[in-house]
């Protein structure tokens, strides 16, 4: 069976990960967008769209990063997307890791908030990421992720 429209996988942690990906949602109207974040009160800016709420966790707390992940991996497990994109942070890492096992197209935009440096998971997901965006010019370049603007 062949959908008519694109999955879209769209995930995000809290705070200003979560602003900016509601800033760039508009470009996915054409496709069946589903989203993840950590807050169920974020259900109020996303009325007619499903979301998936998942643990927030950090990398201080083992226990909690990987109840994250495996809930991301189920998530994506039974989404199956064609695309996921993230704003971040350590959610849309494994949302990326784990959308390339099963073949959806990823795209990382890393937080307006990391001026002078790449956030670490924006570092680390380098590899899994189709396209790779920062939104400061000064941090883009041949070995580092492209700037095609800032959403705020």
């Amino acid at each position: 069976m062949t959908r008519s429209k694109k999955k879209i996988l769209a995930v995000a942690s809290g705070g200003g990960h979560w602003i900016e990906l509601l800033r760039v949602l508009p470009a996915f109207d054409e496709g069946e967008v589903v989203l993840a974040t950590v807050q169920k009160d974020y259900e109020r800016d996303v009325p007619r769209r499903r979301l998936h709420i998942i643990p927030d966790a950090t990398r201080w707390n083992k226990i909690g990063v990987l109840r994250l992940a495996l809930r991301i991996l189920w998530i994506v497990l039974r989404e199956r997307p064609d695309v996921i994109v993230t704003t971040g942070a350590a959610p849309g890492y494994f949302a990326l890791r784990f959308g390339r096992w099963f073949g959806a197209r990823t795209i990382w935009l890393d937080s307006i908030a990391n001026v002078d440096e790449l956030s670490m998971s924006g570092q680390l997901v380098r590899a899994y990421a189709d396209l790779w965006l920062t939104q400061w010019p000064h941090l883009a370049g041949s070995d580092g992720p492209e700037c095609a603007g800032a959403v705020l």
